[in-house]
């Protein structure tokens, strides 16, 4: 049983909550424009909190759509229970939260005095932001793109992590901009000490700490490039547009703007009778996701930062369970689209091991699968997969795009009945995309992030 706060707990926090937010006023240059909700909140209260806000963001229908994205990238497994394992790991890592639609900031009520002043910190710094940027407005802005999602997500925890730190250095006379090789990481913790983090699949793991973590590193870099905590408001006025921009700095500073892809001429080739789930973005984090999920790290790291841009469409037989993922790919150039096309397919070839109709040509693969075909193919700098088609569709679809015919197939490899099995076990990093279905309810803290 949780312990109740008591009224003396309660006056100590309001107490406690206002002198923070005044020291936070002071560091972020935001004079407080109104007085703020505050209260201690027990681990139930947080939980039916939590349960409230992912029925109001998003309904049974947008809820399923990620459920089957996240299945069809490979990136869960086919029937994991999503909603109830994100459940409990936020009613796990939830310290403190500030809610804008309420504009109440709250604190748990078995977090330890020493540590309250710093989740104050953290979630007070979105209380200012809130007051001048309308952050659930902004957010909203790039609602339907959960790439640039994730991105305006890090700005937000990105720099709640920031001022969090600053705060704990005001009394030395520094700043986090004088720190030369700062590691927003010792602020998280081991996730091995929170167990629902922990036995999460990697994406998620990955998808709830990418904002505090890169969006940590990204953010310094502004508040060094330039006058600090003064100019933090153009970061709200000209939001970085991708997750590659939250990893590489240089490309936000830069002006350096993702590509913009048609799936149009795809989804129109389309044949009646499927429906589609949802239509999205995977930004470079996703996609760097992907190919660690089955091709481990290091080589993850060195293929996703060559991501120009992308778009991809679930679609579910309206008469079965049986789905179909597109995705549209455009590389930095020719030879990244050749070492992409490369690495995926040997992505696909650890995804479905059950294969049959193995054809390969000149940056061209497919195989059958009970579930249907997969095709992969590359044409310049631009790539495109379906899995769950027909030979039929994807040919339509390249037609579409104007592509020409492949290039005739290799014939000791294009025999049917052939299955090419790989002895190599996926590799697989404990280190989660935000495919929308991971977003975190308002603007939360990690309880591990206050040790």
């Amino acid at each position: 049983m949780q312990p109740q706060a008591s009224g003396t707990a309660n006056a100590e926090f309001l107490q406690a909550a206002d002198e923070v937010l005044a020291e936070m006023s002071k560091i972020l240059s935001l004079p407080v424009k109104e007085p703020l909700k505050k209260s201690v909140r027990s681990r139930e209260e947080i939980r039916e909190f939590l349960i409230r806000q992912m029925r109001e963001d998003k309904d049974d229908t947008k809820r399923y759509a990620d459920q089957k994205a996240l299945e069809a990238l490979g990136l869960i497994p086919k029937g994991y229970p999503l909603d109830q394992k994100l459940l409990a790991l936020l009613t796990e890592q939830i310290a403190g939260l500030y809610d804008p639609r309420e504009r109440e900031f709250f604190i748990a009520d078995w977090t330890q005095p020493a540590e309250q002043r710093v989740i104050m910190a953290h979630e007070l710094t979105h209380a200012l932001q809130d007051q001048y940027f309308h952050v659930e407005k902004w957010e909203e802005e790039v609602k339907a793109n959960d790439d640039a999602s994730l991105a305006r997500e890090s700005v937000l925890e990105g720099s709640a992590m920031i001022a969090m730190y600053d705060y704990l250095l005001r009394s030395t006379g520094k700043t986090t901009r004088d720190i030369t090789d700062f590691d927003p990481g010792m602020l998280i913790g081991d996730t091995n000490d929170s167990p629902e983090l922990a036995q999460a699949p990697m994406v998620i793991q990955d998808e709830i700490t990418f904002p505090y973590l890169p969006g940590a590193n990204f953010v310094q870099r502004a508040l060094k490039e330039w006058d600090g905590w003064h100019d933090f408001h153009r970061l709200f006025e000209n939001p970085p547009a991708s997750t590659q921009q939250i990893l590489h700095p240089d490309l936000y500073f830069r002006g350096v703007m993702p590509a913009r892809v048609d799936l149009t001429p795809l989804t129109k080739v389309v044949p009646r009778g499927w429906k589609k789930l949802d239509e999205n973005v995977l930004g470079e984090f996703a996609v760097d996701e992907i190919l660690k999920q089955f091709l481990g790290k290091e080589r993850a790291d060195k293929i996703a930062p060559s991501w120009s841009g992308d778009r991809y469409a679930v679609y579910q037989r309206e008469s079965g369970m049986q789905t179909l993922l597109l995705i549209r790919l455009k590389l930095a150039d020719v030879p990244a689209a050749t070492r992409f096309f490369e690495a995926y397919r040997n992505l696909l070839e650890k995804k479905d091991e059950k294969r049959t109709a193995v054809s390969r040509r000149q940056n061209f693969f497919s195989f059958n699968t009970p579930d249907g075909g997969v095709f992969l193919r590359c044409q310049g700098e631009e790539c495109l997969i379906a899995e769950g088609a027909t030979r039929e569709i994807f040919d339509a679809m390249t037609t579409a795009l104007h592509w020409p015919p492949a290039p005739p197939a290799i014939p000791e490899s294009d025999q049917p009945g052939i299955t090419v099995m790989r002895r190599d076990a996926p590799s697989f990093n404990p280190a989660a995309f935000r495919s929308g279905a991971l977003a975190l309810p308002e603007h939360s803290t990690p309880a591990r992030s206050l040790q």
